[in-house]
């Protein structure tokens, strides 16, 4: 089968959505099919946006290092049967004909609904719902749009009911267990918190690092490590260590496998990989009700939970874990045996089942799953025994 992947641009840095996509493609190409994942320079159809002086610099400096260069993607091992086609333009004169072309984001929903069926069956792969990168009229727009659809949670699964969107296949998204997996004992961890560093709003870094440092006023022995794609900004506290863009292994090994606990404060996620992948390395998870995270995370059996926006609350799981270790290694094996469940081979047994249309994997009961973003809600503090 011949299977087209269009993203919404280059691959400059470490993105989760392209992760996944990277990996399906790799898994894809391992079982005999032809992949392409294709990386337009400019999208037919861009999401409107009004475009600030700075943000027209950043743009045009963009485009200058593009038209000399095209991205190594050096922070994921890519298989070399994948093509990573870098092209002008999503339009379909750049995509190559196929069987199936899946849009990755809302953005490139047009482009492939306007694609002659030469290019393949049109299809949706949804990460996330993203009113953050355009307007909502728009964004809900492409949920109906009338392609076959693949959401990664059962929060978008919920969501797609209330939207309209017509049937939905859930798929999990994998965790590959040879690369995250426990290389220091649980029980033997120091009291060192990880966190992924973002300067998208959504994923409220800010309240993590206020949580954080609530926490280091209880705990002065208390080590932060954060990590992220962009360079230190002066809102991290000089006591926290930063580590830009590290590679795959260093961030296992060094970072994940020397933390007890890791931290999400996120708004929202459509899934929540770093938060699934600490825990695959054997930290204790401790996050918002960000949506996504309810496939794996369990208040007060995998993980601790509270409400988005609200730091305080994040301080307060944080130090209940941080003051009892015994909680605190039940909850990490706990979620550990959790996210076990979840890897790609069987999500690509999924994702085929859905290419050749064989038995799909619906959603029951969409009643009982959140269809709104993350509600603000209440969590009753845990004994500590």
């Amino acid at each position: 089968m011949k299977i087209n992947f269009l993203l919404p641009c280059y691959a400059w840095g470490p993105s989760g959505g392209f992760k996944v996509v990277y990996e399906y493609a790799n898994r894809l190409v391992a079982r005999g099919h032809h992949v392409n994942v294709i990386h337009p320079r400019r999208l037919k159809f861009p999401p409107p946006e009004k475009l600030t002086p700075r943000k027209r610099v950043q743009i045009a400096r963009l485009w200058f290092r593009e038209i000399r260069s095209e991205p190594v993607i050096h922070w994921h091992r890519v298989d070399p049967r994948v093509r990573l086609l870098y092209v002008s333009s999503s339009d379909s004169s750049y995509i190559p004909d196929g069987d199936i072309l899946f849009a990755t984001a809302w953005h490139t929903v047009r482009s492939v609904m306007e694609c002659p069926i030469s290019k393949g069956e049109k299809c949706y792969l949804i990460q996330h719902y993203e009113t953050f990168q355009g307007p909502q009229n728009l964004v809900d727009e492409t949920w109906r749009a009338p392609l076959r659809k693949v959401v990664v949670s059962k929060w978008l699964a919920g969501l797609s009911e209330a939207l309209g969107a017509g049937e939905v296949v859930h798929i999990p998204i994998g965790i590959d267990h040879q690369v995250y997996r426990v290389m220091n004992p649980i029980a033997q961890r120091p009291r060192q918190i990880a966190m992924m560093f973002s300067h998208v709003p959504f994923k409220r870094s800010a309240d993590g690092i206020r949580a954080l440092e609530i926490a280091k006023h209880h705990f002065a022995d208390l080590q932060v490590i954060l990590f992220g794609v962009s360079r230190r900004r002066p809102s991290i506290p000089g006591w926290m260590t930063y580590l830009n863009d590290p590679p795959q292994q260093h961030l296992v090994e060094n970072v994940l496998n020397t933390s007890s606990i890791v931290l999400s404060p996120s708004l929202a996620e459509g899934f929540g990989l770093p938060p699934a992948e600490g825990a695959a390395c054997g930290c204790a998870m401790v996050a918002t009700d960000s949506g996504g995270v309810r496939d794996f995370i369990i208040h007060g059996k995998t993980g601790l939970l509270s409400s988005p926006g609200d730091p305080e609350a994040l301080a307060r799981n944080l130090c209940l874990l941080l003051a009892n270790d015994d909680l605190r290694v039940r909850l990490a094996q706990a979620g550990r045996n959790f996210v076990a469940g979840l890897n790609w081979e069987h999500s690509t047994d999924l994702l085929e089942s859905f290419l050749n249309r064989g038995e799909r994997n619906q959603v029951s009961n969409h009643s009982t799953v959140a269809v709104t973003p993350p509600p603000q809600m209440r969590i009753s503090r845990l004994e500590m025994n």
